[in-house]
């Protein structure tokens, strides 16, 4: 038995509409869209928010179709070579309640054929972030080691995400803490299967893997200003 939000379907629809990316192919298939991927998301999403608030009490699950926990499957085609106007995966962002958008702190989860993971943390934080938390590691380099070593974080997650080539402007390119130092991104990233995404405790493996983030969390969200 699968669960009421995410079941095989979704996966097909997506890898059709992967080898059909146009708006006529799309909106012929609109309603499957709609059964299969936007509605049973929108459902897990509201369903979620109690036990996300289990994990923490600032993260928002805000079941909206637009401006919600829900990225929207149009892609933003302004500054895009690629002019494909989908996107061929769904994701659902569960970002702290003083963000206003993806690069707030938040949960992440990532469903694509052949492509499933949650991740956690901050993508493309805002500079002033950015440069508290490598002064942060910088100033206590113990405390972010801590985090990123301890067993509970590290045998769950990778960080990933861009980073500079060379060290950023005012920190030593010699640091033994460099290769974070030099992150765009401090994000935790668990790669997982279609298979976890079908099963039917699934919202309760989510809350659990994020759990295990709890201190890697309270530490980006705390440098950040913001409450944990």
């Amino acid at each position: 038995m699968g669960n009421p939000y995410i079941n095989s379907e979704l996966f097909l629809f997506l890898q059709d509409l992967r080898a059909n990316n146009n708006r006529e192919w799309f909106n012929e298939n609109k309603k499957r869209y709609l059964s299969v991927l936007r509605d049973p998301l929108l459902m897990m999403i509201e369903d979620f928010g109690p036990i996300l608030h289990s994990i923490s009490p600032h993260f928002t699950a805000i079941p909206k179709a637009s401006g919600g926990s829900l990225f929207r499957i149009y892609r933003d085609l302004r500054f895009s070579a690629n002019k494909d106007p989908y996107k061929t995966h769904a994701g659902i962002h569960f970002r702290h309640a003083a963000g206003k958008d993806a690069h707030a702190p938040g949960y992440y989860l990532h469903l694509e054929p052949e492509n499933v993971f949650i991740a956690l943390g901050i993508w493309h934080p805002e500079m002033v972030v950015l440069k508290r938390i490598r002064n942060s590691i910088v100033s206590d380099p113990e405390a972010w080691t801590s985090i990123i070593h301890d067993p509970a974080f590290s045998d769950t997650y990778r960080l990933e995400g861009e980073s500079l080539r060379r060290a950023p402007k005012g920190y030593d390119a010699d640091h033994p803490l460099i290769e974070d130092l030099r992150r765009k991104d401090f994000a935790g990233v668990c790669r997982m299967n279609q298979d976890d995404a079908l099963k039917p405790d699934f919202l309760e493996i989510l809350a659990d893997t994020w759990r295990t983030g709890n201190r890697f969390m309270r530490y980006l969200t705390e440098i950040g200003g913001h409450p944990y």
